[in-house]
């Protein structure tokens, strides 16, 4: 059976929240949503509060998974990500990271630390 889109994302989110654990992250929620737009996981580094991009790209006809976290994307992630903050009055280390699948059987993804300079 083929997963739509929608499905395939959650399957790649799902695989990339139990991939960080197995590194030693907690997952805290995953799908957070806001005006400001939507980050996947939000996950726990011992101190650092980590906001992570899922990327799925299944043909790399267009673009790879990493070229699709375009500017214009990593200004809504931090939009979002200073929205959660605030709302939750947090106030702790951050980082952005990136979990990139280039196939879909969301095995050995690319794991990209500090993936957006803020």
């Amino acid at each position: 059976m083929k997963l739509n889109s929608n499905n395939q994302g959650l399957a790649a989110e799902t695989a990339a929240a139990h991939f960080l654990q197995q590194q030693g992250l907690v997952l805290i929620t995953q799908n957070y949503s806001c005006r400001y737009g939507e980050i996947d996981l939000i996950m726990r580094d011992k101190q650092t509060l980590v906001f992570v991009e899922v990327r799925l790209r299944s043909h790399r006809a267009f673009a790879s998974a990493a070229d699709s976290i375009d500017h214009r994307k990593q200004q809504k992630l931090i939009r979002a990500a200073q929205y959660y903050l605030q709302a939750n009055a947090l106030n702790s280390p951050c980082r952005f990271d990136a979990i990139l699948f280039n196939n879909t059987e969301y095995r050995a993804p690319d794991w990209i630390r500090n993936a957006i300079d803020t």
